[in-house]
């Protein structure tokens, strides 16, 4: 890498999922953020935001206050460090009003050593967590 590419901004700046409920959307995320060691940086009245320094990630209620609603296909990938956090990431997802849609576990199909987890937010929006696991770790 360059000097000059390793003093430029990340790519995404920030990604936003409409929610319809911020108390019911805070209670899933700061379960889920939580398990990647993410917390609430700031709350408005109308969204709450997660990250390390800044917000990286937004549950809002939409701009044009009509229904929230999860797009079928989009969702967003969290990098987790290993698998136990993938799999604390879920748990404590289904605990706090998530549903699975995809149970801890590799995903070979994706690529050699990708393993995952994904989780539908209350209001539909689709999350997973990911790592990296090295291939003579996998056990495949």
């Amino acid at each position: 890498m360059t000097d000059a590419a390793e003093t430029r901004p990340p790519l995404v700046s920030h990604v936003s999922v409409g929610v319809t409920d911020l108390a019911r959307a805070g209670a899933f995320y700061d379960a889920v953020f939580s398990a990647l060691g993410v917390g609430r940086v700031m709350e408005h009245p109308t969204g709450l935001a997660y990250g390390r320094a800044f917000p990286e990630f937004w549950a809002s209620l939409p701009q044009d206050h009509k229904s929230a609603t999860a797009g079928n296909g989009a969702h967003v990938c969290f990098a987790a460090p290993d698998r136990d956090v993938v799999d604390r990431f879920h748990a404590q997802g289904l605990s706090a009003g998530g549903d699975d849609a995809g149970a801890p576990g590799f995903r070979p199909d994706y690529a050699p050593g990708y393993y995952a987890a994904f989780l539908r937010d209350p209001d539909g929006n689709k999350v997973e967590a990911m790592t990296w696991v090295r291939a003579d770790a996998t056990g495949a």
